[in-house]
């Protein structure tokens, strides 16, 4: 396609773009971004002259055109020159500046645009930029908002720029006056701390090695004090979210001394904000982020703020979890984040507060309360290593708790717990025995819900299913749980109240017998005097009437089958070869046959004995 063919059919597609029909606009739309594809250049040019020569265009049209324009640029950036850039540069702050007013649509598609560009040609923004960055004139709102998104957008490329940024931006936020453009320079000071983080956090990536954090330091103390001491007490709620964003991450670039300083005032206010705002992800975000900064410099002060912290923190994670809340499911997230983060300096402490919370006999506190410690388990594991046995006897007394809610919770620290080598300890066994009472739990399939049904709830035959998928996962995932699952299950084979586990509890010993015999391990044999199990004889007569009924149970006569193959050593001796050759014709015969072709059988049976009488 020929150069002056590309520019007409340019041209035409930019005029036809403002179409009255929507569906046809976003049709042209695309053809123009797939000719800008193919011919970045050409496109480029005839968007650029078309917008400068039709200065009085509909905005609708030109906000489509620069929408496009966009696009071709993300798409095309590494075969674009830097005349065109510059170009297109220019022409991209003039639509952005071109209305004192701030008209969102139209300003922030040029505002796109001009970010799009600065992912590689940032010198050349930069320079159109700051001639409108001006020290002691407050800049256009859309300014202001382009360096903050090109702060995130290429943070190789501006954090350069940040200082100098910095410096010409502090003494304009006591000139801002309006709403709006305390919101913006609140938001491109968050994104402004953000950038800097992630480039001194990849200094071996960042073309100046030599950055540090104390070049950013005083101009970000001086620019948190008027947002935390003068914004944050606005009356608009928008505006003080947007300084409780800023703060977090503006905590992390505060010197340690400035920050220690701030603390006893800074956490207090944030916490404050709880009671002014029912949506709280924003608040707990910020609040996990200076907690992060002030542990990890090894703040003294902040010791005199756990107890407020934790009093605010855990009614957080106790509340009702509404899964549609993609909000609530956030805050949720970085609650349970600020109790690992406070459990890096105050181990003791921390883990006190909630044993104590433990012993509460409430529904929703001994919930919460077991959600953060399995957060805690899986999340700084090493950390509690001397805990372990404290938390162990704290988890006794939930085991108590009737209500399947908490019982569900307890399983899931259970399960937590034995991949990070609890159970081996003194108590373990206990944790084990409670996984196996829930899947011995009696349950009618299809019991029809209450009419006041609790989408919540946790039925007996949820919590038994679940535990039957808990003892699985621990017998076939976690390798150091195959000594304390064996021999102990066996324990639980021949009570009459663990009849209805025989299924899972089976299949679990077959697994684990079978292992141990493969790898010739000596505990494989059993010492009966020293362990409370049962004889062989017992053993036996339970598998063998169990297996009588193979289907009852949910289906437990498979599993004790196998389980009968793999403990004929243990039975007796002279067995081990007759079992070897007659249970698995067995088995098989039971894995393709269901109850109702064994009933038929037996009806068959029954009635050809009938008719022999």
């Amino acid at each position: 396609m020929g150069s002056n063919y590309t520019e007409a059919f340019s041209v035409a597609l930019i005029d036809a773009a403002f179409d009255k029909d929507e569906s046809v606009r976003q049709e042209i739309s695309q053809a123009l971004r797939e000719l800008g594809y193919h011919h970045p250049r050409q496109v480029l040019l005839a968007c650029h002259s078309y917008l400068s020569k039709h200065s009085k265009l509909v905005q609708v049209h030109r906000i489509i055109i620069l929408h496009s324009m966009e696009a071709i640029v993300k798409e095309t950036i590494n075969q674009l020159d830097q005349p065109l850039a510059r170009m297109v540069i220019s022409l991209a702050s003039e639509e952005m500046t071109r209305s004192k007013e701030v008209l969102p649509e139209w300003q922030e598609a040029a505002s796109k645009l001009l970010v799009a560009l600065g992912c590689r040609f940032i010198n050349e923004v930069m320079e159109e930029i700051l001639q409108k960055f001006q020290p002691g004139v407050l800049p256009h709102f859309f300014v202001v908002h382009t360096l903050a998104s090109l702060s995130t957008a290429n943070v190789y490329g501006m954090v350069p720029f940040l200082t100098a940024i910095l410096g010409t931006m502090l003494p304009m936020l006591g000139m801002a006056k309006q709403e709006a453009m305390k919101s913006v320079f609140t938001v491109a000071l968050g994104h402004f701390s953000e950038s800097i983080l992630e480039y001194l956090a990849n200094l071996d990536k960042a073309p100046d090695p030599t950055v540090r954090k104390d070049a950013f330091s005083s101009e970000i103390y001086a620019s948190y004090d008027i947002l935390f001491n003068v914004w944050l007490q606005h009356k608009e709620a928008k505006l003080r979210m947007s300084v409780v964003d800023a703060i977090g991450q503006m905590a992390y670039l505060m010197p340690h001394d400035k920050l220690e300083e701030q603390l006893p005032k800074l956490i207090p206010g944030v916490l404050h904000l709880y009671k002014k705002h029912p949506e709280h992800f924003h608040i707990t975000q910020s609040l996990c982020h200076v907690l992060d900064a002030a542990v990890s410099m090894g703040s003294r002060i902040l010791e005199t703020q756990i107890d407020n912290l934790l009093s605010i923190l855990h009614p957080q994670v106790c509340a009702p979890l509404d899964y549609t809340n993609h909000m609530a499911i956030k805050n949720h997230n970085e609650a349970l984040r600020c109790f690992t983060v406070l459990a890096r300096a105050y181990t003791d402490r921390l883990i006190a507060f909630l044993l104590q919370k433990l012993e509460v006999n409430n529904e929703r506190t001994r919930i919460g309360t077991l959600t953060v410690l399995k957060h805690l388990i899986n999340s700084i594991s090493s950390q509690l290593e001397s805990k372990k046995p404290l938390i162990l006897t704290g988890m006794k007394l939930t085991m108590q708790d009737s209500n399947n809610k908490v019982k569900r919770m307890v399983a899931q620290v259970i399960s937590a717990m034995a991949h990070h080598n609890y159970l081996e300890l003194e108590g373990g066994e206990l944790m084990v025995e409670f996984i196996i009472r829930q899947c011995a739990l009696a349950c009618e399939l299809g019991t029809p819900k209450p009419r006041s049904y609790d989408p919540d709830e946790v039925t007996d035959e949820n919590l038994r299913n679940m535990c039957d998928n808990i003892l699985n996962l621990l017998t076939t995932t976690v390798m150091k749980m195959e000594d304390v699952l064996w021999p102990f299950l066996l324990q639980f084979v021949t009570p009459v109240q663990y009849l209805n586990a025989l299924a899972p509890v089976c299949r679990s010993l077959a697994y684990l017998g079978a292992k141990k015999q493969q790898t010739n391990s000596k505990g494989f044999l059993l010492d009966y005097q020293e362990r409370d199990l049962p004889k062989p004889e017992a053993l036996l007569t339970r598998l063998m009437v169990v297996s009588s009924f193979p289907y009852r149970g949910r289906g437990r006569g498979v599993p004790a089958l196998r389980l009968l193959q793999v403990a004929a050593p243990i039975v007796h001796p002279r067995v081990v070869q007759i079992w070897a050759e007659e249970i698995p014709p067995l088995i098989r015969h039971l894995e393709v046959r269901t109850k109702d072709d064994c009933d038929k059988v037996q009806e068959d049976v029954i009635c050809r004995m009938d008719i022999s009488k």
